[in-house]
């Protein structure tokens, strides 16, 4: 092991999508303890199980150094610490950030000199050194180092190196993925990018300063989101024309610098969310982002013009939309994973009761017991045959997609329609697609 990352203790806050696998990968090679505040969560990884289905059970049988708690003073023997938390946004799609102040709260109440904390929440830019260290200081009673040569020994030091996790992609694992890294000063520069490139084959990548890694994430997503946004109103403007959308995708997509890119519903913790963080910094400099908003407006109508769209090829096959039962196959924000957040399935489900259709919902990735925000919407453990007008192929995960356009109309009406969201299959084995 690196001779200057020998001494360090690293405690991992927050074991949720991003924390725990990250956790797992430092305890296959050293001592790290995991901290959450949810202490079933913690039952559950001490007795190897995770909830969200992104660490397998070899992954916990090799991280035989990952201790976990849910005890604050148990983090007091780290030295090296990694906040990894939710950072959503409010009902206005204004940053909430309480989730991160909290747990920079905790870490401050355990915090030494010279200590290391580092961010892996999205943020806009600023937040680590403008909102997070005044916050580690006032707890703690330290100051915030950010020059290299300092000669007071009360201090702290910070970093930002943001998470990059693609739920539900086997093939693209954390240690696949370039981790980019920053810290307050080049010591803890150096320091952080050593710890992290010791578990990431795929290397590092050391940014300027702490605003840069912020900035590089957000906008990471922001540009899916736009380039999704521009697609989504191609196919508006293709259904008007009459015009197959993916016809035209796949023979624009033959130029060699042709970005591609497919119509559908964006949800999901980052995509959705991150624009919503560099606006509302932008705005507070006096900027307004409109191309960021409108790819925003764009892709949050795009569960309303799916539902119509639906409706009216129910219409077509004299279908009583008001009396009939719609079957939406897959409820996570994206294929092969149970992550719920931000979700515009739930969007989708809302526009069909609009229309008075009775909506059930199978998605066999997703624990019936989930969460309590979100009943009200009938999950139902297995489809019956025969029993639906409408079937929405919302989610494409490979057990759909293994199971067959064909075997999934089993579960409709001799007339229902078969509505694939995603054009997983092809355009003659369903009635409508985007």
């Amino acid at each position: 092991m690196n001779d200057q990352i020998k001494h360090v203790k690293i405690g991992v806050v927050g074991l949720g999508y991003v924390g725990l696998p990250l956790a797992i990968e430092f305890g296959k090679v050293r001592k790290v303890r995991g901290f959450d505040v949810n202490q079933e969560r913690v039952k559950q990884i001490k007795k190897g199980l995770d909830s969200t289905h992104e660490v397998p059970q070899a992954a916990f049988d090799e991280a035989k150094f990952l201790d976990v708690t849910s005890f604050i003073g148990d983090l007091k023997s780290c030295n090296f610490y990694i906040i990894a938390v939710p950072t959503p946004v409010d009902d206005a799609n204004n940053p909430d950030l309480a989730h991160l102040i909290s747990a920079t709260r905790t870490v401050g109440s355990v915090l030494s000199a010279g200590d290391i904390v580092v961010f892996e929440s999205t943020v806009f830019p600023g937040v680590t050194e403008e909102v997070c260290a005044p916050i580690l200081e006032e707890v703690s009673g330290l100051k915030h180092c950010d020059v290299e040569f300092n000669t007071e020994t009360d201090v702290f030091h910070l970093g930002y190196s943001p998470e990059r996790i693609n739920p539900g992609d086997k093939k693209r694992g954390i240690r696949d993925i370039v981790k980019i890294t920053s810290g307050s000063n080049n010591y803890a520069a150096s320091l952080i990018n050593s710890i992290y490139a010791s578990i990431i084959s795929a290397g590092t990548h050391l940014a300027e300063s702490i605003k840069v890694a912020e900035a590089a994430k957000v906008i990471e997503n922001i540009q899916r989101d736009v380039n999704i946004a521009l697609v989504n109103e191609l196919a508006i403007i293709f259904e008007r024309l009459d015009i197959d959308t993916h016809a035209v995708l796949s023979a624009a997509g033959t130029k060699w610098n042709f970005a591609r890119f497919s119509p559908g519903l964006v949800g999901g913790h980052c995509i959705g969310i991150d624009p919503y963080y560099l606006a509302y910094k932008a705005q507070q400099v006096g900027y307004t982002p409109d191309l960021i908003l409108a790819g925003r407006r764009m892709n949050n109508e795009m569960a309303g013009f799916v539902a119509n769209k639906l409706i009216k090829l129910m219409l077509s096959k004299s279908i009583d939309v008001s009396q009939s039962k719609v079957l939406i196959l897959g409820l996570a924000f994206k294929e092969n994973c149970s992550d719920l957040r931000n979700s515009k399935v739930f969007d989708l489900i809302d526009e069909l009761g609009g229309y008075l259709c009775d909506v059930e919902v199978f998605d066999p990735l997703i624990d019936q017991n989930f969460s309590s925000s979100k009943k009200g919407y009938k999950m139902i453990t297995e489809p019956k045959l025969g029993n639906y007008d409408a079937i929405v192929l919302a989610v494409p995960h490979d057990f759909f997609v293994k199971l067959g356009s064909f075997d999934i109309r089993k579960w409709g009406k001799p007339r229902s329609v078969l509505f694939d969201l995603k054009s997983v299959f092809k355009k003659s084995e369903s009635d409508g697609r985007l």
